[in-house]
């Protein structure tokens, strides 16, 4: 069972909209609340690469 955690961003006005965040030691997932049904998993390595993606994004 996964323990899924909202963004820090999401406040408390937002509802179901966030994402949201599950960590395990071999791997990592996150979703959309709006479908939570719909997942990206990552290991953790690769998580870090799309993270540094996400930032340098325009």
């Amino acid at each position: 069972m996964e323990n899924w955690r909202k963004s820090s961003y999401s406040g408390p006005d937002d509802g179901n909209n966030c994402v949201e965040i599950a960590t395990h030691p071999t791997h990592i997932s996150i979703r959309d609340s709006k479908t939570p049904t719909t997942t990206l998993t990552f290991p953790p390595a690769a998580f870090s690469v799309f993270l540094d993606a996400l930032k340098t994004t325009p």
